[in-house]
């Protein structure tokens, strides 16, 4: 079952869970109680990705039968991942690089964006709900079009994503505005990523809305991680690394590994954080921030403040300054205060800013370093890497080694480390040229491509190839206060969605 981190009494399963998002008192669903896993390492380390995935999603979809659980697995884990490998790891002295952009729109949202659809669609089934699901997404980047692929054509959904204007990169923006599908709108938002995920929280959490959609037949959900559906997919390719680097003798059993994650919303290391919970052995959970370093303010001082100005960095999809999933972390640590986290987040929201107690610091810095990198420092990183080992990372990728770097100067700690490799770096030509020391003051991202292609004689990924020369289907853009009467109007559009 499920509770909220802002303490709403009343108990959910998991199919309402990941139907509805967000409690009903604008709080986080988190599961009642965590327990470790009973399968060793060793006979996890042993299984198949799909099975691995099984084994640990049942922990906390436990209101899926077997059977339904792993028909959503198996079809979301199929030929849309390069040579039918969901994700691969190449290892570089005792840093491993954790590659997971692997699937049909080359980010790490994929592994779970994938299979997301299915499990909505049977947490419908589950749950006996008439209504069809309105998913309403902001992205800084890479969620937009993992979001947009993964739901195309969904039955009885629909989904609008929400990205601003100016905040992502031009593949990333042309990804998006170029899909097709019949049951999905795109908006760009006059705006940085903050305002995105402010007007989708804004509108999943008033109650008046919600009714007038499900007035005229939907529910609203989301695909952000504040979704119990997105997130946990994402705790399984942790226990996969790791049972790689068992499988090779790289580790031995129970040996303790770091994981260092490029960080923006936070849900891709509470994810590596829920691992440790459920028995994973990790020493330290390095969170690694780009120049808007919120979050190593944080972990550093014990005081959130989001009162500053938004950077657009080279690393777009890290450009976040509210990181929602850290309120899950804050209840767990806080040994689940739902009143210490509802007064927390409320002085978030009107005073822009929070500081934890003492105590909850601490804990906070048993488990978590955290440091950031500037834009020169990731490109550095790039250069570096390409360099001394002829192996390519995207710019978060980069953000995360050159902070790795600073942590192993500091503390000189040799422990196993594994690198969340959150993007193909194809996805970023022109950062990444950059970074190989060639002039790209004359060229567009989509030229961009072929230079590297030719600099480091590797393919260009099949899903960029010609990307510029599709129909742009989507060129929405709006003020902040239209986006909700843009959303309305495309829900009322579009015929029966059970047809």
């Amino acid at each position: 079952m499920y509770k909220s981190t802002r303490g709403y009494e009343k108990l959910v399963s998991s199919s309402y869970a990941i139907i509805n998002g967000l409690a009903e008192d604008k709080g986080l669903y988190v599961p009642f109680k965590i327990h470790k896993l009973k399968n060793s390492l060793e006979y996890l380390a042993g299984l198949p990705y799909e099975e691995l995935a099984f084994c640990i999603l049942k922990e906390f979809l436990d209101d899926f039968c077997d059977d339904d659980l792993r028909d959503c697995i198996y079809k979301a884990y199929d030929k849309k991942f390069e040579d039918n490998k969901i994700l691969q790891i190449k290892s570089i002295s005792n840093t491993h690089f954790l590659e997971l952009y692997h699937g049909p729109t080359l980010a790490f949202k994929d592994v779970a964006l994938c299979l997301f659809p299915y499990l909505l669609n049977k947490a419908l089934i589950n749950n006996k709900q008439k209504e069809n699901i309105l998913i309403l997404t902001a992205t800084s980047g890479d969620t937009g079009k993992a979001a947009l692929e993964g739901f195309s054509d969904i039955p009885r959904i629909k989904i609008a994503v929400l990205y601003p204007k100016d905040g992502t990169s031009l593949i990333q923006k042309l990804q998006m505005i170029t899909h097709r599908s019949n049951n999905s709108l795109v908006i760009s938002l006059n705006g940085n990523f903050d305002d995105a995920q402010n007007c989708i929280k804004n509108i999943l959490n008033d109650s008046k809305i919600k009714k007038e959609f499900n007035d005229n037949g939907f529910i609203l959900s989301s695909a952000n991680s504040i979704n119990i559906g997105r997130l946990f997919p994402q705790i399984v390719y942790y226990f996969y690394a790791y049972g790689n680097l068992l499988n090779k003798n790289i580790i031995k059993h129970n040996e303790k590994i770091n994981i260092v994650v490029p960080t923006g919303n936070f849900g891709n290391i509470l994810s590596a954080y829920y691992a440790k919970k459920l028995g994973l052995p990790i020493n330290k959970l390095i969170c690694a921030s780009n120049e808007n370093n919120v979050l190593f303010d944080f972990i550093n001082t014990g005081i959130y403040d989001r009162r500053r100005i938004l950077k657009v960095t080279n690393s777009p999809s890290m450009d976040i300054l509210i990181s929602s999933n850290l309120e899950r972390l804050l209840y767990d640590l806080s040994n689940e205060d739902s009143i210490l986290i509802k007064n927390l987040m409320n002085s978030l929201e009107i005073q822009g800013f929070y500081e934890i107690p003492k105590s909850l610091k601490e804990k906070l810095n048993e488990i978590f370093y955290s440091d950031f990198a500037t834009e020169k420092e990731s490109i550095n990183a790039i250069n570096k890497v390409y360099k001394n080992f002829n192996y390519l990372i995207d710019p978060h990728t980069a953000v995360a080694y050159s902070v790795y770097e600073k942590y192993k100067e500091k503390t000189k700690d040799k422990t196993q480390t594994i690198i969340a490799s959150t993007a193909s770096p194809f996805k970023f030509p022109k950062t990444i040229l950059q970074g190989l020391n060639v002039n790209t003051s004359n060229i567009n991202d989509i030229e961009a491509l072929n230079v590297l292609s030719k600099k480091t004689t590797l393919p260009i990924p099949t899903s960029l190839k010609n990307l510029d020369k599709k129909p742009i289907i989507h060129n929405n853009i709006c003020p902040k206060d239209k986006v909700l009467q843009a959303i309305e109007n495309f829900a009322h559009i579009g015929g029966d969605l059970l047809d």
